[in-house]
Protein backbone atom coordinates (compact mmCIF):
# COMPACT_ATOMS: atom_id res chain seq x y z
CA UNK A 1 0.00 0.00 0.00
CA UNK A 2 1.82 3.25 -0.97
CA UNK A 3 1.15 6.68 0.18
CA UNK A 4 0.59 9.54 -2.34
CA UNK A 5 2.77 12.16 -2.15
CA UNK A 6 2.07 15.29 -0.12
CA UNK A 7 2.18 17.13 3.24
CA UNK A 8 5.68 19.12 2.10
CA UNK A 9 7.70 19.46 4.92
CA UNK A 10 7.02 22.52 7.25
CA UNK A 11 3.48 22.64 5.72
CA UNK A 12 0.72 23.73 8.56
CA UNK A 13 -2.46 22.47 8.19
CA UNK A 14 -5.77 24.06 6.59
CA UNK A 15 -8.27 26.06 8.29
CA UNK A 16 -11.53 25.37 7.28
CA UNK A 17 -14.65 27.46 8.56
CA UNK A 18 -17.21 24.69 8.22
CA UNK A 19 -20.11 26.84 9.50
CA UNK A 20 -21.98 26.57 6.37
CA UNK A 21 -22.64 22.93 6.61
CA UNK A 22 -25.89 24.37 8.61
CA UNK A 23 -26.94 25.82 5.42
CA UNK A 24 -29.04 24.38 2.63
CA UNK A 25 -27.57 26.67 -0.31
CA UNK A 26 -26.03 23.93 -2.57
CA UNK A 27 -23.53 26.08 -3.55
CA UNK A 28 -22.01 27.08 -0.11
CA UNK A 29 -21.77 23.10 0.65
CA UNK A 30 -20.69 22.44 -2.43
CA UNK A 31 -17.76 24.76 -1.75
CA UNK A 32 -16.98 23.49 1.59
CA UNK A 33 -17.51 19.92 1.23
CA UNK A 34 -14.58 20.62 -2.06
CA UNK A 35 -12.17 22.49 0.71
CA UNK A 36 -12.70 19.72 3.08
CA UNK A 37 -11.89 17.08 0.30
CA UNK A 38 -8.82 18.91 -0.88
CA UNK A 39 -7.43 18.54 2.40
CA UNK A 40 -8.33 15.25 3.05
CA UNK A 41 -6.84 14.02 -0.13
CA UNK A 42 -4.11 16.03 0.03
CA UNK A 43 -3.16 15.56 3.70
CA UNK A 44 -5.53 13.71 5.56
CA UNK A 45 -5.48 16.05 7.90
CA UNK A 46 -7.50 19.70 8.45
CA UNK A 47 -8.61 21.75 11.11
CA UNK A 48 -12.16 23.14 11.54
CA UNK A 49 -13.56 26.29 12.88
CA UNK A 50 -17.88 27.49 12.82
CA UNK A 51 -18.21 23.59 13.54
CA UNK A 52 -21.42 24.72 16.08
CA UNK A 53 -20.38 22.77 18.77
CA UNK A 54 -20.88 25.43 22.19
CA UNK A 55 -17.85 26.49 23.89
CA UNK A 56 -19.60 26.05 27.17
CA UNK A 57 -20.23 22.60 26.73
CA UNK A 58 -16.50 21.85 25.85
CA UNK A 59 -15.21 23.22 28.90
CA UNK A 60 -17.85 21.62 31.00
CA UNK A 61 -16.97 17.90 29.17
CA UNK A 62 -13.10 19.02 30.36
CA UNK A 63 -14.19 19.42 33.88
CA UNK A 64 -16.21 16.43 33.87
CA UNK A 65 -13.55 14.16 32.53
CA UNK A 66 -11.10 15.93 35.21
CA UNK A 67 -13.62 15.25 37.94
CA UNK A 68 -13.23 11.90 37.35
CA UNK A 69 -9.85 11.35 36.53
CA UNK A 70 -8.99 13.01 39.80
CA UNK A 71 -10.75 10.22 41.85
CA UNK A 72 -8.81 7.78 43.85
CA UNK A 73 -7.81 4.46 41.40
CA UNK A 74 -9.78 2.52 43.26
CA UNK A 75 -12.84 4.53 42.56
CA UNK A 76 -11.60 5.12 38.75
CA UNK A 77 -11.27 0.86 38.61
CA UNK A 78 -14.93 0.28 39.54
CA UNK A 79 -15.63 0.94 36.26
CA UNK A 80 -12.40 -0.75 34.51
CA UNK A 81 -12.75 -1.42 30.86
CA UNK A 82 -11.50 -5.05 31.45
CA UNK A 83 -14.28 -5.57 34.09
CA UNK A 84 -17.45 -4.66 31.38
CA UNK A 85 -18.90 -6.82 29.20
CA UNK A 86 -18.35 -4.66 26.03
CA UNK A 87 -15.56 -2.50 24.97
CA UNK A 88 -16.38 0.69 27.79
CA UNK A 89 -15.04 2.01 30.85
CA UNK A 90 -11.89 2.88 32.59
CA UNK A 91 -8.38 2.04 31.08
CA UNK A 92 -5.56 2.57 33.81
CA UNK A 93 -1.87 3.64 33.09
CA UNK A 94 -1.29 -0.11 32.94
CA UNK A 95 -2.88 -0.82 30.27
CA UNK A 96 -0.37 -0.41 27.67
CA UNK A 97 -0.65 -1.89 24.44
CA UNK A 98 1.56 -2.43 21.40
CA UNK A 99 3.79 0.49 22.10
CA UNK A 100 4.65 0.03 25.77
CA UNK A 101 7.77 -1.13 25.39
CA UNK A 102 8.61 1.48 22.75
CA UNK A 103 7.74 4.62 24.50
CA UNK A 104 7.37 6.60 27.40
CA UNK A 105 3.17 6.25 27.45
CA UNK A 106 1.67 7.49 30.58
CA UNK A 107 -1.74 7.98 29.84
CA UNK A 108 -5.27 6.85 31.29
CA UNK A 109 -9.18 7.21 29.56
CA UNK A 110 -12.44 6.60 29.78
CA UNK A 111 -13.87 5.26 26.24
CA UNK A 112 -17.59 5.51 25.99
CA UNK A 113 -19.80 4.95 22.62
CA UNK A 114 -23.15 4.95 21.29
CA UNK A 115 -25.14 4.33 24.54
CA UNK A 116 -27.83 1.44 23.63
CA UNK A 117 -29.57 -1.21 25.80
CA UNK A 118 -28.48 -4.71 25.72
CA UNK A 119 -31.98 -5.76 24.19
CA UNK A 120 -31.51 -2.96 21.14
CA UNK A 121 -31.70 -5.47 17.65
CA UNK A 122 -28.40 -4.22 16.18
CA UNK A 123 -27.02 -4.89 19.79
CA UNK A 124 -28.10 -8.23 19.87
CA UNK A 125 -27.24 -9.07 15.94
CA UNK A 126 -23.82 -7.66 16.79
CA UNK A 127 -23.35 -9.69 20.01
CA UNK A 128 -24.23 -12.64 18.07
CA UNK A 129 -21.52 -12.05 16.04
CA UNK A 130 -19.10 -11.75 18.31
CA UNK A 131 -18.82 -7.55 19.20
CA UNK A 132 -16.78 -6.35 21.80
CA UNK A 133 -18.02 -2.33 20.72
CA UNK A 134 -21.92 -2.29 21.21
CA UNK A 135 -24.18 -1.54 23.99
CA UNK A 136 -24.32 0.30 27.45
CA UNK A 137 -21.75 2.96 28.78
CA UNK A 138 -21.11 2.34 32.66
CA UNK A 139 -21.52 5.76 33.84
CA UNK A 140 -19.54 6.67 36.80
CA UNK A 141 -21.52 8.65 39.84
CA UNK A 142 -20.42 11.69 40.07
CA UNK A 143 -22.50 14.76 39.87
CA UNK A 144 -23.41 16.08 36.34
CA UNK A 145 -20.70 13.47 34.89
CA UNK A 146 -23.62 11.59 32.23
CA UNK A 147 -25.56 14.27 31.26
CA UNK A 148 -22.63 16.50 30.35
CA UNK A 149 -20.87 14.09 28.35
CA UNK A 150 -24.10 12.54 27.08
CA UNK A 151 -24.53 16.15 25.31
CA UNK A 152 -20.66 16.56 24.11
CA UNK A 153 -21.66 12.99 22.84
CA UNK A 154 -24.33 14.23 20.79
CA UNK A 155 -23.19 17.40 19.60
CA UNK A 156 -19.80 15.64 18.04
CA UNK A 157 -21.66 13.01 16.55
CA UNK A 158 -23.94 15.00 14.97
CA UNK A 159 -20.92 17.22 13.70
CA UNK A 160 -19.24 14.04 12.53
CA UNK A 161 -21.89 13.19 10.25
CA UNK A 162 -21.87 16.79 8.53
CA UNK A 163 -18.78 16.30 7.73
CA UNK A 164 -18.79 12.58 6.48
CA UNK A 165 -21.96 14.00 4.92
CA UNK A 166 -19.89 16.85 2.95
CA UNK A 167 -17.02 14.27 2.19
CA UNK A 168 -19.56 12.39 -0.06
CA UNK A 169 -20.31 15.67 -1.77
CA UNK A 170 -16.74 16.17 -2.34
CA UNK A 171 -16.27 12.78 -3.80
CA UNK A 172 -19.61 13.13 -5.94
CA UNK A 173 -21.67 10.31 -4.10
CA UNK A 174 -25.50 10.22 -3.93
CA UNK A 175 -26.38 11.79 -0.27
CA UNK A 176 -26.12 8.81 2.26
CA UNK A 177 -23.98 6.73 0.83
CA UNK A 178 -21.97 6.73 3.67
CA UNK A 179 -23.83 8.20 6.43
CA UNK A 180 -26.64 5.40 5.89
CA UNK A 181 -24.31 3.11 7.54
CA UNK A 182 -23.42 5.02 10.49
CA UNK A 183 -26.97 5.00 12.30
CA UNK A 184 -25.84 2.86 15.58
CA UNK A 185 -21.96 3.08 14.74
CA UNK A 186 -19.13 1.59 16.34
CA UNK A 187 -18.13 5.34 17.12
CA UNK A 188 -15.89 6.01 20.30
CA UNK A 189 -15.59 9.12 22.42
CA UNK A 190 -12.02 8.96 24.30
CA UNK A 191 -11.40 10.88 27.30
CA UNK A 192 -7.85 11.28 27.78
CA UNK A 193 -5.78 12.44 30.52
CA UNK A 194 -2.14 12.23 29.37
CA UNK A 195 0.56 12.82 32.78
CA UNK A 196 4.51 12.70 32.92
CA UNK A 197 5.75 10.77 34.62
CA UNK A 198 7.46 12.03 37.28
CA UNK A 199 9.20 11.17 41.08
CA UNK A 200 12.03 8.79 41.73
CA UNK A 201 13.29 6.71 38.09
CA UNK A 202 11.31 8.65 36.04
CA UNK A 203 13.05 9.61 32.77
CA UNK A 204 14.29 13.25 33.29
CA UNK A 205 14.25 13.84 29.18
CA UNK A 206 10.72 12.03 28.69
CA UNK A 207 9.68 15.99 27.96
CA UNK A 208 11.50 14.72 24.53
CA UNK A 209 9.65 11.40 24.39
CA UNK A 210 6.59 10.17 22.46
CA UNK A 211 3.28 9.15 24.55
CA UNK A 212 1.22 7.46 22.15
CA UNK A 213 3.25 5.80 19.48
CA UNK A 214 2.87 6.43 15.90
CA UNK A 215 -0.60 5.09 14.54
CA UNK A 216 -3.29 5.17 12.37
CA UNK A 217 -7.08 5.75 13.20
CA UNK A 218 -8.97 3.00 12.78
CA UNK A 219 -12.43 4.51 12.26
CA UNK A 220 -14.00 6.74 9.34
CA UNK A 221 -12.90 10.23 10.84
CA UNK A 222 -11.67 11.69 14.13
CA UNK A 223 -12.72 14.60 15.12
CA UNK A 224 -10.21 16.37 18.36
CA UNK A 225 -10.65 18.75 20.49
CA UNK A 226 -7.01 19.84 22.55
CA UNK A 227 -5.79 22.38 24.55
CA UNK A 228 -2.44 21.49 24.92
CA UNK A 229 0.61 21.07 22.09
CA UNK A 230 1.99 17.85 21.55
CA UNK A 231 -0.11 16.04 18.15
CA UNK A 232 2.07 15.80 15.72
CA UNK A 233 0.96 14.19 11.97
CA UNK A 234 3.62 12.71 9.38
CA UNK A 235 4.34 14.14 6.09
CA UNK A 236 4.80 12.59 3.37
CA UNK A 237 9.13 12.31 3.73
CA UNK A 238 8.60 10.60 7.02
CA UNK A 239 9.04 13.53 8.76
CA UNK A 240 6.44 15.43 11.44
CA UNK A 241 5.43 18.60 11.50
CA UNK A 242 3.09 19.78 15.26
CA UNK A 243 -0.14 20.86 14.95
CA UNK A 244 -1.07 24.46 16.40
CA UNK A 245 -3.16 24.04 19.06
CA UNK A 246 -6.54 26.56 19.11
CA UNK A 247 -9.24 25.77 21.51
CA UNK A 248 -11.80 27.17 18.95
CA UNK A 249 -11.34 24.68 16.81
CA UNK A 250 -11.61 20.45 16.00
CA UNK A 251 -8.47 18.85 14.57
CA UNK A 252 -10.17 16.62 11.73
CA UNK A 253 -8.56 13.13 10.12
CA UNK A 254 -8.95 10.58 7.61
CA UNK A 255 -9.36 6.70 9.61
CA UNK A 256 -8.53 3.44 7.87
CA UNK A 257 -12.08 3.05 7.10
CA UNK A 258 -12.80 5.98 4.74
CA UNK A 259 -9.28 5.15 3.10
CA UNK A 260 -10.64 1.92 2.06
CA UNK A 261 -14.25 3.35 1.00
CA UNK A 262 -12.71 5.80 -1.20
CA UNK A 263 -10.17 3.49 -2.73
CA UNK A 264 -7.52 5.77 -1.79
CA UNK A 265 -8.56 8.93 -2.66
CA UNK A 266 -8.83 9.81 1.18
CA UNK A 267 -5.92 8.58 3.52
CA UNK A 268 -5.21 7.74 6.76
CA UNK A 269 -2.50 9.30 7.98
CA UNK A 270 0.18 8.54 10.69
CA UNK A 271 0.21 10.68 13.94
CA UNK A 272 1.60 10.53 17.40
CA UNK A 273 1.32 12.76 20.50
CA UNK A 274 4.79 14.02 22.58
CA UNK A 275 5.36 14.55 26.27
CA UNK A 276 5.34 18.58 26.02
CA UNK A 277 2.96 19.14 29.14
CA UNK A 278 2.89 17.75 32.92
CA UNK A 279 -0.44 17.33 32.33
CA UNK A 280 -2.49 17.20 29.19
CA UNK A 281 -6.55 16.51 28.35
CA UNK A 282 -7.70 15.85 25.27
CA UNK A 283 -11.13 14.23 23.77
CA UNK A 284 -10.97 12.75 20.64
CA UNK A 285 -14.14 11.36 19.01
CA UNK A 286 -14.16 8.48 16.31
CA UNK A 287 -16.58 8.85 13.61
CA UNK A 288 -17.11 4.67 12.24
CA UNK A 289 -20.06 2.93 10.37
CA UNK A 290 -21.94 0.46 12.08
CA UNK A 291 -20.80 -2.58 13.06
CA UNK A 292 -21.71 -5.10 10.51
CA UNK A 293 -21.38 -2.51 7.19
CA UNK A 294 -18.89 -4.30 5.12
CA UNK A 295 -15.82 -1.97 4.03
CA UNK A 296 -15.14 -1.83 0.59
CA UNK A 297 -13.77 0.53 -2.26
CA UNK A 298 -16.98 2.27 -3.39
CA UNK A 299 -17.50 0.89 -7.30
CA UNK A 300 -18.21 4.64 -8.33
CA UNK A 301 -14.48 5.70 -6.97
CA UNK A 302 -12.57 2.57 -8.58
CA UNK A 303 -11.45 3.82 -12.26
CA UNK A 304 -12.84 1.51 -14.98
CA UNK A 305 -10.61 -1.15 -16.06
CA UNK A 306 -8.66 -1.27 -12.11
CA UNK A 307 -8.87 -3.18 -9.20
CA UNK A 308 -10.29 -2.19 -6.01
CA UNK A 309 -7.01 -1.20 -4.03
CA UNK A 310 -8.43 -2.70 -0.79
CA UNK A 311 -9.77 -6.24 0.46
CA UNK A 312 -13.21 -5.95 1.83
CA UNK A 313 -13.81 -5.79 5.88
CA UNK A 314 -16.25 -5.11 8.14
CA UNK A 315 -16.55 -2.40 10.41
CA UNK A 316 -16.68 -3.96 13.53
CA UNK A 317 -13.94 -6.68 12.26
CA UNK A 318 -11.67 -4.21 11.50
CA UNK A 319 -11.65 -1.81 14.64
CA UNK A 320 -12.02 -4.88 16.96
CA UNK A 321 -8.99 -6.19 15.63
CA UNK A 322 -7.00 -3.42 16.55
CA UNK A 323 -8.36 -3.34 19.88
CA UNK A 324 -7.12 -6.89 20.75
CA UNK A 325 -3.69 -5.57 19.54
CA UNK A 326 -3.65 -2.31 21.54
CA UNK A 327 -5.44 -3.85 24.91
CA UNK A 328 -3.70 -6.32 27.41
CA UNK A 329 -6.96 -7.66 28.70
CA UNK A 330 -8.24 -7.96 25.58
CA UNK A 331 -5.63 -10.48 24.44
CA UNK A 332 -5.96 -12.11 28.22
CA UNK A 333 -9.53 -12.37 27.44
CA UNK A 334 -9.39 -13.80 23.65
CA UNK A 335 -6.36 -15.76 24.79
CA UNK A 336 -4.35 -13.96 22.07
CA UNK A 337 -0.90 -14.01 22.51
CA UNK A 338 0.97 -10.80 22.52
CA UNK A 339 3.22 -9.96 19.43
CA UNK A 340 2.83 -7.35 16.48
CA UNK A 341 -0.39 -7.15 14.64
CA UNK A 342 -0.05 -6.29 11.01
CA UNK A 343 -2.19 -3.11 10.37
CA UNK A 344 -1.95 -2.85 6.27
CA UNK A 345 -3.07 1.05 6.92
CA UNK A 346 -0.11 1.47 8.89
CA UNK A 347 2.44 0.48 6.54
CA UNK A 348 4.67 3.63 6.80
CA UNK A 349 4.84 3.28 10.65
CA UNK A 350 6.38 0.00 10.45
CA UNK A 351 9.73 1.20 8.57
CA UNK A 352 12.27 3.70 10.68
CA UNK A 353 10.79 6.89 11.32
CA UNK A 354 13.23 10.30 11.25
CA UNK A 355 12.62 12.36 14.66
Amino acid sequence: MTFHPRLARGRTLPLIDVSGLYSDDPETLRGIADQLGRAAREIGFFRITGHGIDPALIEEAYQAAAAFFAQRETLKMRHYIGANRNHRGYVPFSEKGDYADEVNRNYEAFDLGPDLPWDDPEVVAGLARGAITLGPNPWPALPGFHATIARYFASVARLGLLVTGALERHLRLPPGTLTRHMTKPVSQLRLLHYVRATGPGADPGAQKTVNMGAHTDYECLTLLHTRNPGLQVMTAADTWIDVPVDPAVYVVNIGDMLEAWSNGILRSTPHRVLNLSPERFSMPYFVAANHGTLIRPLPALVPEGEAPRYEPFTAGAHLERMLVRDFPYLRRRRNTPAGPVHNPFETRIEREIRP
